[in-house]
């Protein structure tokens, strides 16, 4: 009795399956899969060693104990450095692991409607830290009780807190009314364009802020 297996090309059909390779590194032709006739050789150390044919610049990675990676395909004739590849990717996806895990954290900063200026520009300098970090900054400032007559004051004050932060990062949304708070999100700028005003960029990890500084969800 024949067996019959669902085709690779077989899209959305109940039974069917479609083979995604989800490795980012499998498309760098390494070794003897680059079959360009010559290639440019990098070593290790990141000297030049010049225009080689391939397969002696293969062999001169393979004899090292090492591979020969192709970094600039489009080149003419194109770069290949001589590394340990599985080291590579490995310090690759650790560096790209850590990115991801910087950018996703999102720090809080709390105010109240009627918080003093010291206080004020306190939390201010917590804020830029944690942009200059690359953490997302939440702004949240909570009305108690008869405060939420005057939200007005409450919205001036926010406004000028992401005024203050202009130079370290910039707003999502406007800042808005959810509840007895109003919420903003900041977004840190390129490291290169950023301008604090409170810290110095080179300052260490901001500080613990006592006064509402927290790691929150992204909850807009």
């Amino acid at each position: 009795m024949a067996t019959s297996f669902p085709s690779p090309g077989g899209g959305n059909r109940p039974g069917s399956y479609q083979r995604r390779n989800v490795d980012p590194f499998a498309a760098i032709r390494r070794n003897h899969r680059i079959k360009v006739p010559q290639v440019r050789v990098i070593s290790p150390e990141g000297k030049q060693l010049g225009i080689m044919d391939t397969p002696k610049a293969i062999n001169l990675a393979l004899d090292n104990g090492l591979d020969l990676v192709e970094f600039a395909p489009n080149a003419v004739p194109p770069v290949c450095k001589i590394v340990d590849f599985g080291k590579w990717v490995y310090e690759e996806q650790k560096k790209h692991s850590h990115a991801k895990t910087t950018a996703s954290k999102i720090k809080e900063i709390e105010f109240t409607a009627r918080i003093a200026p010291h206080d004020f520009e306190t939390k201010l300098r917590h804020a830029e830290g944690f942009l200059n970090h690359g953490n997302k900054v939440k702004l949240r400032l909570k009305f108690r009780g008869r405060e939420m007559a005057h939200t007005e004051l409450g919205f001036d004050l926010m406004k000028r807190a992401v005024a203050d932060l202009a130079g370290m990062g910039h707003p999502d949304a406007d800042p808005k009314l959810i509840g007895r708070n109003i919420h903003v999100m900041l977004t840190p700028l390129p490291v290169n364009k950023r301008k604090p005003k409170f810290i110095h960029l080179d300052d260490a990890e901001p500080e613990h802020d006592d006064s509402g500084g927290s790691d929150s969800d992204d909850s807009e």
